[in-house]
C-alpha cells in the first residue's frame, strides 16, 4: 500500500492544515503531476475514502519515489534528485532517504545521540575512524553529516585527512583552501563552504595538502580553531586518515573527544579494529562503538 506508514491525515486524505501543502499541490509545483491528473486523484480519493497516493498509484498517475518525494517536501525533509545535483551519489542520504541503507545509518545516528551527543552538552564533535583506508570511513563520515543536517542539527563536516582528502569530491566543492590553510594561519571561517543542496549542512574541505599535517595537528590553532567552531554547530564530524598510517588519528579523537570506528565487512581484522580501539582508549579518547560497513 503506498505510503502505509504515514498518518493519513498527513498524507492528503483530507483537507490540509493551516500552512500545510497538500501532496497534489506539490507534485504540480514540481512538474511531476498535471493539474487535471489531480483532479482525477482527488476524485477516486473521495469515492473510495482513500489516500492520495493510494488513490493515485492504481491509476498510474504516479509512482511510489513520487509521492515519497511530495511527502519529503510537506514534512520539510527534502532529498536530492539523481542527476541533477553535483553532489555524488554516493551519498546515499541525500539521495534515497527511504532506502534500508540509509535507515540503517539512522539507526546509527539514534546510538551516537544516546551514547555521544544528547548525554552532555559539551559533546559536540565526533571523530570517525579506521585502520586502513578503503574502509567506508569517508562514506560513514559524510552520511552520517547529511542524516544529522536532516535532523535539524546545525552540522559540519571536517575533512581532516590532509593526506588523502576527499569530502571536497563527494560534495563537489572547492578544494583549494581549507583546513590546512586554516591550521597554517592561511585562513579562516570563510573556507567553511555550505552544501546549499542539503539541509543545514557545511563542509570544511582539507585544503591543499601540506607537508606536515601531524604537526598542524598538534599546534595549538587546532584546539582553538575547534573551541570557537564548537560555539557554532550542534554536531560536528571529523573525516580522519588511517589510523594505520598516520599519528594524527589519535590527535583528532582525543580533541574531538569520542570516536567511532569503521571496519569493512569481510575485510578488516579484528585485531586491527582492537589495536585502534586500544590506541584511542590509551590517549583519553573515548569510542562509542564500531560499525561494521557493508556498502
Amino acid at each position: 500500500m503506498a505510503d502505509s506508514n504515514v498518518n493519513p491525515a498527513l498524507a492528503g486524505s483530507a483537507a490540509p492544515k493551516r500552512g500545510e501543502r497538500a501532496i497534489g499541490a506539490i507534485l504540480i509545483d514540481a512538474g511531476r503531476l498535471k493539474p487535471e491528473d489531480a483532479e482525477r486523484i482527488l476524485r477516486l480519493q473521495r469515492e473510495k475514502g482513500l489516500r492520495f497516493g493510494d488513490a493515485a498509484i492504481p491509476l498510474g498517475l504516479l509512482t511510489q519515489a513520487d509521492i515519497e518525494f511530495a511527502l519529503s517536501r510537506q514534512f520539510d525533509y527534502p532529498y536530492l534528485l539523481r542527476g541533477e545535483s553535483a553532489v555524488s551519489e554516493d551519498l546515499v542520504a541525500a539521495y534515497a532517504p527511504f532506502s534500508p541503507q540509509v535507515e540503517a545509518l539512522r539507526a546509527v545516528r539514534s546510538q551516537l545521540m544516546l551514547r555521544w551527543f544528547d548525554s552532555d552538552p559539551a559533546h559536540k564533535a565526533l571523530a570517525v575512524v579506521s585502520a586502513e583506508r578503503n574502509e567506508g570511513r569517508s562514506f560513514i563520515a559524510a552520511n552520517l553529516a547529511v542524516v544529522f543536517s536532516q535532523l535539524g542539527e546545525h552540522t559540519l563536516l571536517i575533512d581532516a585527512d590532509m593526506r588523502n582528502p576527499c569530502q571536497h569530491k563527494l560534495f563537489s566543492l572547492d578544494n583549494r583552501a581549507g583546513l590546512s590553510a586554516v591550521l597554517s594561519g592561511r585562513g579562516g571561517p570563510e573556507v567553511i563552504q555550505r552544501v546549499n543542496a542539503l539541509v543545514d549542512l557545511s563542509v570544511l574541505p582539507a585544503g591543499a595538502v601540506p607537508p606536515n599535517p601531524a604537526e598542524l595537528l598538534a599546534r595549538s590553532p587546532f584546539p582553538r580553531l575547534l573551541h570557537d567552531l564548537v560555539a557554532q554547530f550542534d554536531v560536528i564530524i571529523f573525516d580522519t586518515p588511517a589510523a594505520a598510517e598516520s599519528a594524527e588519528t589519535q590527535t583528532i579523537a582525543v580533541r574531538a573527544g569520542a570516536a567511532l570506528i569503521v571496519a569493512r565487512k569481510n575485510a578488516t581484522r579484528i585485531s586491527q579494529v582492537r589495536g585502534v580501539a586500544d590506541s584511542l582508549v590509551d590517549a583519553k579518547a573515548i569510542v562509542v562503538g564500531t560499525v561494521l560497513n557493508e556498502f
